[in-house]
This record gives C-alpha cells, structure tokens and sequence, in this order.
C-alpha cells in the first residue's frame, strides 16, 4: 500500500506480519471500542485495538492489553454495531481467563519483540501450518492446534454469551454478532486450506450460530443509537480503504460515509497517492476546517507534507499536531522524524525519545534515532536501538550482533545497558531453538 499509513513491520521466520500504525485509525477503534470495553469491565485498563495488515478475515487477543484485527475483517464491516461485535468477542477472551490456560503465555507481550512473537505465531496459525516456526522468542515450540490463537468451542460459546452481554449493556445492536457470524456461515465444511483464519481459530459450528440468534433475539429493543461510534467507525473504515484501494476507487466513493470531513480526507489520501500535493493539501485542510483542532487530521497534513519532501512545512504541521495531542506516541514519532529531515538532530532525539518512551514498538522511530545519535557520536546508543528494530522484525542474529556492540560501548549497568542484554538474551534463546 502507498506510504501514507505508518507500517510497523514484525517480521516471522513462517510469514512477515504487520502492524498498520495509524494514530487517527487507533483513536477511531478505541472509541468504537469504548462502550464495550466498559461494559466489560476493562473500561478502566489499556486495552489497545490494534491493525495487522492482512487482507483475511481474523481477531484474535494475545494478551490482557491488547485486541488485533486484521484489516480486512475490518474492511468487511459493515456497521458500528458489526465491530464492536467482533471486540466485545475478543474482549470476553479476556474477562473469561482464557488466556490464562494457554500452554503459551506472553507476558511480554508489551514489548516490540513479545507483539513480533505473538504476531508471528498468530500468522502461522491462520495460515493453517501444522508446526509453528520461530518460536524461540516464546521459549516454547507447539503445533497450531495447541496455540492459545485456536480456541475449543466450549470458549467460543462462552465468549459469544459474554460478548452479547456486553453489547447490550453498552447500547449497541446484538445482530451484530449475528451478521458477523453470517460471513463466516459454512466455512467448517471447507478444507483448513481454504476456510479463512477466523473460522480456523474461532470454530463456528450450526448449533453455536442458532445460540448467537436467540440471544440476539432476548437482547433485542435494548440498542440505542450511538453517533459516536457511528462516525468513529466510518472514519477508520474510510481512512484504510483509502489507502489501501486505488485512488479512483476511493474518489469515486469518498463520500459514502454522509460526513464532508471524512469525504475530504479520503479525497485527500487519494490526491496524496497520486502525488498530486497541492490537491492533497486543499482536501485535508477542508477536513480540518470541517473539525478544527483535530490532531489526527493535522498529523495526515504533515504525512502529505513529508512524503513531498517538504520537510519545514510539515515538521510546522506535525508541531501543531503535537500540541493537540502531546501524549499520542505515533504523531511524537513523526514530529520527531520532521525534525531529523530539517537537520535539527537534538530536538529530534527529544520527541522520537518521546514516542519511545510511550510505545516502543514503532521501527520507524528506533531507526531514526539511530540515525539522529550516530549523528551525535552516540554509537552505543545507535547500536542499540539498531538492535532493538531487528529484534523487533525477528532478525535476532543480526540484533545479537548489534546488541554485542552496544553492551560494549553503554556504561555497565546503566538503562541501555540492561536493554541491550536483554535483546542479546533473545537472541540466544532463539538460536538454541534452531
């Protein structure tokens, strides 16, 4: 897809997996999200949805932290109430401790390489490969069937149960979960190679299909009509199709959603892939006089800007962004990459230490600052984070190597010194697996 989408790459021996980084799309599936995970009871932990470039149909959790879903189970959404079906499922894997009695336990699922292992055991899972490969960052090789990605349907019906309480206690409409389950209809007839990975690792059965429609049926007159969510989820759905079909399609359709703002960034994610800046930048800034002080739409601005290679102005756009949104962790990290391209190497080591700090699982930011520290003399540093991004994209040889030279060069004990062990520990672990 074209570069306007920020690609977390998290690489597996099996099959590469990403993670599509998007601060707008992030922010609209946690609102999407919102009302079920307080239904949930997990409105007041950090759960974050996040977006793994796939175009099959799959969610799946890996953790207590976080829900993945692919982007094309997104793309077939058709409704608010359709999402927040397939989240309030995931979310009652959680709240159901069935994570809890996986044979594979992910603690460090917060961290870059722990959501690259998790990622990449997930791909090979949906793939339907009998023997997942590049466990070694897991500490456990098992087949697919025992991953904690499949679940029996003894859970699934558990989670359906759940999940229906939870979207009825957040006002969304329960035949959301019905029309998600009337895609997947028929896929247990089909061989494991042909069924897609949500059928493989969510079994839908006939019986479990009948349960799901008298509990929407018991549920039903309980919905109410949620313009938050509404306009949440066409702008996410909107801003991914935009970039991931072709411009003309998506001029054609930008306006399908009812909302000018969100008609005017699709026009101008279209503009942007065709290289056409000057309209790129007069439909983003319709967008923004449509929602003024909306950081999302300002740091799209400053993608358009960057990616036309005018740095100064879009290290401009990226600042006022970091104003309405100081805390956001993917626009910290753009601001930061603006002002390495304008040379201002100091302030950016700041904002990209920003960004880290708050997420640590962008490649993007650690290989800008490595670049930003080997242009300060900071080689230990810039080894480093060097290491970490290999790691990151489960090239655990070559971080070894580079996390060899930063033990080196960081004094003893010190925080860079504990992390670069840390990558070497991996890193040894993983070549005993082979």
């Amino acid at each position: 897809m074209a570069a306007a989408l920020l690609l977390t790459t998290l690489a597996a021996p099996a099959r590469a997996a990403t993670l599509l980084r998007d601060p707008d799309i992030e922010h609209a599936l946690e609102q999407v999200a919102a009302p079920v995970l307080k239904a949930a009871g997990l409105g007041s932990t950090r759960v974050e949805i996040l977006v793994v470039d796939d175009r099959t149909l799959n969610a799946f959790v890996v953790d207590q932290s976080h829900i993945f879903i692919h982007s094309g189970l997104l793309l077939k959404m058709q409704n608010a109430a359709m999402l927040q079906a397939v989240l309030a499922h995931e979310a009652a894997h959680i709240t159901n401790g069935h994570l809890a009695r996986r044979p594979v336990n992910l603690r460090n699922a917060r961290t870059a390489a722990g959501i690259g292992a998790a990622l990449a055991a997930a791909a090979a899972v949906a793939s339907g490969r009998g023997e997942i490969a590049g466990l070694g960052a897991l500490g456990a090789a098992n087949t697919a069937q025992r991953m904690f990605f499949v679940h029996t349907r003894a859970e699934e019906n558990a989670a359906d149960q759940s999940g229906m309480r939870y979207l009825a206690a957040a006002g969304a409409d329960p035949q959301g979960m019905v029309a998600v389950m009337d895609i997947f209809r028929g896929q247990e007839v089909l061989s494991a190679s042909r069924q897609d990975p949500y059928a493989r690792t969510h079994p839908l059965s006939r019986d479990r299909y009948r349960v799901v429609q008298r509990l929407a049926q018991g549920y039903a007159g309980q919905q109410r009509e949620d313009a938050t969510a509404n306009y949440w989820f066409q702008r996410a759905k909107g801003k991914l199709s935009a970039f991931q079909r072709a411009p003309k399609w998506t001029l054609n359709r930008a306006g399908e959603s009812g909302y000018a703002d969100i008609k005017a960034m699709r026009e101008a994610a279209a503009y942007h892939q065709q290289a056409d800046m000057t309209r790129a930048v007069a439909a983003i800034d319709r967008a923004l006089a449509a929602r003024p002080g909306d950081p999302y739409y300002q740091e799209l601005k400053g993608q358009i800007l960057i990616e036309s290679r005018q740095f100064q102005a879009a290290a401009n756009a990226y600042a006022v962004a970091v104003k309405q949104a100081p805390k956001n962790a993917l626009i910290l990290g753009a601001y930061g990459r603006a002002l390495l391209a304008t040379g201002q190497t100091q302030a950016a080591i700041k904002y990209l230490q920003q960004s880290y700090d708050r997420d640590g699982r962008d490649p993007r930011v650690l290989r800008d600052m490595a670049q930003a520290y080997a242009q300060l003399g900071n080689t230990g540093m810039a080894s480093l984070v060097t290491a970490e991004r290999y790691a990151m994209q489960g090239r655990l040889s070559d971080a070894g190597i580079h996390a060899k030279r930063a033990s080196d060069l960081l004094p003893r004990g010190s925080t860079g010194w504990r992390r670069a062990q840390d990558v070497l520990a991996a890193a040894e672990r993983a070549a005993k697996e082979k």
